[in-house]
């Protein structure tokens, strides 16, 4: 008698379009064939894809496959047409082996689905989670923009750094000495050269006022222009425009380390009392933090580079760390647009720990899953 090598088919095979995606796919779904349990005759799926002419099906196409105890497959392999319609079937394999170890296949066709078209969704329902965050998230910072309009005094947590920026630069008036502000090697598109700007506009108003020569050595001809305007604007908001001279801000060279080496060389000719590095720094940090060390002068530095950190908090006086060179612009100019943004993004940041703590909890003590709320993928 001869065995009957061939497994039943799936059955009840239906296509859908795929929920929440950009179009492009369609899920296909099937009852298991009889013979797909452990053990049994079932070791895949094979899906076949035909392209609907005049509602016929074309060509019939392999575009995948699906392991057994699986029913259901998607297809994203980018060659599904929003522009076209599709049926689909599913073949259940077998493979049997021979004495010398040579397969062969068994295969069993399910009844053909479809006509069936994708389409791309306007809104992703998955993500819902995240729509309402970013809407709490603004609403934080639209109302304490608002709030920091209407005069109302916001607090924010005391920056030690920006603290220091006062003495450090009565020290360098006191003793009759330069002020070195290094604003990295970024140019102005970036961010932490832009806080470094912001910055470099307190200390050129406390260095008019106590009439202590501030000299900004830089590395890119966008920051020269913007740093001569932040000092000329610095020195009129405190009547001293007579003051300014073009010569405080002056190119070095766009080399990295030939730029180290130019800064380097003025710090140990000129010996300033006080040095600020805000910015965007790399593997020049260390040496100009050292240098400036070595010659005793108070250093305060501020970047959000994570690998240049280390480096400042050894050689420097006062380091701001990350963030704190962002909210240290807020701190200083108090514009109310910045203090704004700063204060809803940081009660943004406190809803997040609290319901991290609260999920924590919850699911500690097996209460309920809140990280249901924070999934974005099926």
């Amino acid at each position: 008698m001869e065995l009957d090598l061939t497994p039943a088919p799936a059955t009840n095979v239906s296509v859908a379009d795929t929920d929440n995606d950009a179009g492009g796919s369609i899920t296909i779904s099937w009852d298991a064939s009889s013979d797909d349990y452990e053990g049994g005759k079932v070791r895949l799926y094979r899906i076949f894809r035909a392209e609907a002419v005049n509602g016929q099906p074309g060509k019939f196409t392999e575009v995948g496959d699906s392991p057994a105890g699986k029913a259901d497959y998607s297809t994203d392999d980018g060659n599904t047409s929003d522009d076209a319609s599709y049926f689909y079937k599913v073949a259940a394999v077998r493979v049997v082996y021979d004495e010398a170890g040579e397969g062969s296949e068994f295969t069993s066709e399910s009844d053909m689905a479809g006509p069936i078209t994708s389409t791309p969704q306007w809104f992703h329902k998955q993500r819902i989670n995240t729509l309402v965050g970013m809407c709490l998230l603004s609403f934080f910072i639209i109302y304490y923009i608002a709030q920091a309009k209407a005069g109302k005094k916001l607090f924010i947590r005391k920056i030690a750094g920006m603290e220091a920026v006062d003495e450090a630069v009565g020290r360098a008036t006191e003793m009759g000495k330069k002020i070195f502000y290094i604003s990295g090697i970024g140019d102005m598109d970036n961010m932490m050269t832009i806080a470094a700007m912001t910055i470099l506009g307190r200390v050129a108003e406390l260095s008019a006022q106590y009439e202590t020569y501030l000299d900004v050595p830089v590395c890119r001809s966008m920051v020269m222009v913007t740093a001569r305007e932040v000092l000329k604007e610095a020195h009129s908001k405190v009547g001293r425009p007579d003051a300014y001279k073009d010569d405080m801000v002056h190119y070095l060279t766009d080399d990295q380390f030939g730029y180290a080496a130019g800064v380097d060389g003025l710090f140990v000719r000129e010996k300033p009392a006080t040095i600020f590095f805000m910015g965007q720094f790399y593997a020049e940090s260390l040496i100009l933090a050292e240098t400036g060390n070595s010659i005793g002068a108070i250093q305060i530095a501020g970047t959000a580079m994570p690998s240049q950190l280390p480096f400042f908090v050894a050689a420097c006086d006062y380091t701001l760390i990350g963030e704190e060179l962002f909210a240290a612009s807020a701190y200083l100019s108090r514009e109310p647009k910045l203090l704004g943004s700063l204060k809803g993004q940081d009660i943004g940041k406190g809803v997040v720990l609290a319901a991290i703590l609260l999920g924590v909890l919850l699911e500690t003590f097996g209460v309920w899953e809140l990280s249901n709320l924070f999934s974005v993928i099926d």
